[in-house]
Parts: structure tokens; C-alpha cells; sequence
């Protein structure tokens, strides 16, 4: 009986934090907004403004210096062009730039004086590019563009020189080894399939981080932590706050969880090839590692608003660092280690090689399993954080009782010398 009586005492426990939690999350309004709110509007912003998946009609300025008819004929098939759009006419280089920078255009095409010359001598003629790295999607369309323009009017060159009596000829000539461009895991080419799968882990990640902060730096200035277990049950009780503590934001996450990989790629008909067995199977330990990093992570809120900071400063570092936003064999071995301390590194690659690229859980191994080994190395460092606040907050409470007690009986021995007098 004393053994069903110790298991039930410490679920009461338990589910005595994880009621405090949960009232914790629904009264307090920064709580709520990171942990509920945020999860829920901001990948609907965030997928509505990447919906388009492609940019169209760029804006451009032109700088023909050479006036001649292979440029006005280089301009015409630029602005014929789906991607980009002929805004203007500047007179030389430095004009150009003060459009661009002002964002009244996004790049310049610059075609130099002895550009109908050297392509009516035969020679090789240039035309220089300046583009607004500023958005790699503005860039991809005005480069882009210009590629595909000069290998068409080249091609019409060679064309004209051949002496060619056909058409399949004329294609040899200007084509003589054809090859077929495939694009695979992203046939539309565009920027919401391919990056909008790692914002949506990272997002999880990144505002259960924000929800623990900012309860943990609450729970400090009040000085909450001495109320959780009785003061007998310092070293024993640690494991029923962290497992009532990661009980409640794992049930608020994992409503979270299927909203963001489940119901916002339908909505804007996002690429999604995982199969919801998998996808169970991936969210489980990656909710579990994240739940138990975001209270270690706590332990570094002395204030509501550090958290904040932090992760603000760390979210766009940790996007590049997954591997998808930025090739993974370019990234530093140093960096790389850095990104192993992070769930969201492999949470991320596992979620866009099942969802996008179509594979399996065998596929994922690797990622699943260290996710694992991160819920179950960040749990024990929960704890020894837990624990360590604990111990430091009831040694305050015990102190400022000292000083109450010292004194009150300093009062009464002044009250008890004037009764005698």
C-alpha cells in the first residue's frame, strides 16, 4: 500500500503544477499571446505573404549607352519577360543607382557603348548586371532574366552564321548536347514550398521557448518556485514540477503542433508528401526536446524581457544553421556543432525531407534518434536548473523568515521593557 500511496502522492503533485501551469499560461497575457496566439497567426501571415511562391514584373532600370539595335533588341525581349518589368531609361550609372537605392527599382542593366559593335565585328560583348541583394527573390528574377535573354539572342546569332538549311539544324547548331531540367522536391521552383516547412518547426520551437521564459521570469520576481512542492521534498519533488511544468505545454503544443504542419500547409496549398504516422512519430520527441530546452534556456531569465531578446537574436542564426535556407556542407564544422544543441536542427530536416522530399521514417532515423537523446539530456539539465532555483528560492524564503522572526522578537522585548517601566 505505501508503494501505490508514494505513486499516487507524486502524480498529485504533478497534476497539482500542472494545474498551476496551465493557470499560469491563461492568466498571463504574454504567456498566452507567445504560446497560443503567435503559433497561430503568425504562420498565417507569414505563408499569406510567400503564397505567390515567385515574384513577376520587377522593376529595372536601363542605361543603354549604346543605342544601337542589338540593345534596343536586348531591351524589348527584357521587358517581354514574365519576371521582370522595364521601369525606366537612365542616362548613365550613377542615376540608376539612385533609383535603386531609393526602391523605386530593384537592379540595373547596364549595356555598354561598343555593345552592337562588338557583336557585329564578332566579338564577344558584355552587359553588366547590378541587382538589390537585399531579397534573394528579386535577384533570382533579375539575373535570371538576363541569362536567359543573352543565350536566346546568342543562340539566334549562331543561328544566322550556320548557313543551316533546317530548323533541326538550326537546333543542333545552337543546341547540340540537349539535356531536360527536372526540378525535384520543388517543381514550381518557388520560395513557400521550399522554405515555409523549417519556419513552421522553427516556430515551435522559438515561442515554446518565449512561453517557459517568460513564465520562468515571472515565477523569479514573485518568487513562485517555494510553492510548488512541500519543503521536505526539495531533492525528490524536482521531477514532478519539470514532468507537471512539460505536461502542460506539451498539451498546448501538441494542438500547436497539428495546426502548423497539418492545417497551414492546406490552407495555402503548401507541398505535403508526410503521412501522419510519421509525422506523430517525428513530433513526439521533437516537442519533448524543445519543451525540456526552452525550461534549461530558463534558467537564463532573470527578467520577462531577456527572453525576448534572445530569441530574436538567435532565430534567424538557427534558420540557416538547419540546412535548408543555407546549403548544410557550407556551413563550419564549428557552426555545425553549435546547431547540435538545438532541436530545431534536426526537427527541421526531418520535417522537410519527409514532408517535401517524400521520405519515410527509415529515412530519418538519425534525426529521430537524436532527438530523443536531446529530450532526454535536456530533461536532466531541467532538472538540475529546476532544482537549483528551488533550493535558492527556498533559502530566501527561509531567510526573510529568519529576519521576520528576529524581528518580532526584537518588538516584543522592547514592548515587554516598557511594560516594566
Amino acid at each position: 500500500m505505501s508503494i501505490f500511496h508514494n505513486i499516487y502522492e507524486r502524480l498529485e503533485d504533478a497534476a497539482y503544477v500542472w494545474r498551476q501551469e496551465i493557470k499560469q499560461v491563461f492568466r498571463d497575457e504574454g504567456v498566452l499571446i507567445f504560446c497560443i496566439i503567435v503559433p497561430l497567426v503568425y504562420p498565417l501571415l507569414y505563408s499569406w505573404i510567400y503564397n505567390n511562391e515567385v515574384v513577376h514584373e520587377v522593376p529595372v532600370v536601363i542605361v543603354d549607352q549604346s543605342h544601337s539595335q542589338q540593345s534596343r533588341q536586348f531591351i524589348r525581349m527584357i521587358d517581354a519577360s514574365p519576371d521582370v518589368r522595364v521601369l525606366s531609361y537612365a542616362e548613365d550609372l550613377d542615376d540608376a543607382q539612385s533609383l535603386v537605392s531609393r526602391q523605386v527599382a530593384k537592379g540595373v542593366y547596364l549595356i555598354p557603348a561598343d555593345f552592337g559593335a562588338r557583336l557585329n565585328k564578332m566579338q564577344q560583348a558584355v552587359v553588366s548586371v547590378y541587382c538589390d541583394m537585399s531579397l534573394m527573390l528579386t535577384y533570382k528574377a533579375i539575373y535570371q532574366t538576363a541569362v536567359a535573354v543573352t543565350q536566346t539572342m546568342g543562340a539566334e546569332i549562331q543561328t544566322k552564321l550556320s548557313g543551316n538549311y533546317t530548323a533541326r539544324e538550326d537546333l543542333i547548331t545552337t543546341r547540340p548536347l540537349d539535356f531536360a531540367d527536372v526540378p525535384i522536391f520543388n517543381p514550381a521552383g518557388g520560395y513557400g514550398n521550399f522554405i515555409i516547412p523549417a519556419v513552421l518547426m522553427l516556430i515551435l520551437q522559438q515561442t515554446l521557448v518565449l512561453g517557459i521564459g517568460l513564465a520562468a521570469g515571472t515565477a523569479r520576481e514573485r518568487n513562485r518556485y517555494s510553492d510548488l512542492v512541500p519543503i521536505h521534498k526539495c531533492y525528490d519533488g524536482i521531477y514532478r514540477v519539470v514532468c507537471g511544468k512539460a505536461l502542460c505545454y506539451l498539451m498546448v503544443y501538441a494542438v500547436m503542433a497539428a495546426y502548423l504542419t497539418l492545417v497551414v500547409p492546406r490552407i495555402f496549398s503548401f507541398l505535403t508528401l508526410i503521412h501522419w504516422q510519421d509525422l506523430l512519430a517525428l513530433m513526439v520527441p521533437y516537442l519533448l526536446a524543445c519543451v525540456f530546452f526552452g525550461m534549461t534556456v530558463s534558467c537564463l531569465v532573470r527578467y520577462r524581457e531577456n527572453v525576448m531578446l534572445l530569441v530574436v537574436f538567435i532565430s534567424v542564426p538557427l534558420l540557416f544553421m538547419t540546412g535548408v535556407s543555407w546549403p548544410q556542407s557550407s556551413i563550419p564544422g564549428v557552426w555545425q556543432g553549435v546547431s547540435w544543441l538545438f532541436p530545431s536542427t534536426f526537427g527541421v530536416r526531418a520535417f522537410a525531407r519527409m514532408n517535401t522530399m517524400g521520405g519515410t521514417l527509415s529515412d530519418v532515423l538519425p534525426e529521430i534518434r537524436y532527438l530523443w537523446i536531446h529530450a532526454a539530456a535536456y530533461f536532466g539539465t531541467a532538472c538540475l536548473v529546476y532544482g537549483h532555483q528551488l533550493r535558492v528560492s527556498r533559502r530566501h524564503v527561509q531567510e526573510r523568515l529568519d529576519y521576520l522572526r528576529k524581528k518580532r522578537e526584537v518588538r516584543q522585548r522592547l514592548k515587554a521593557v516598557q511594560v516594566r517601566h
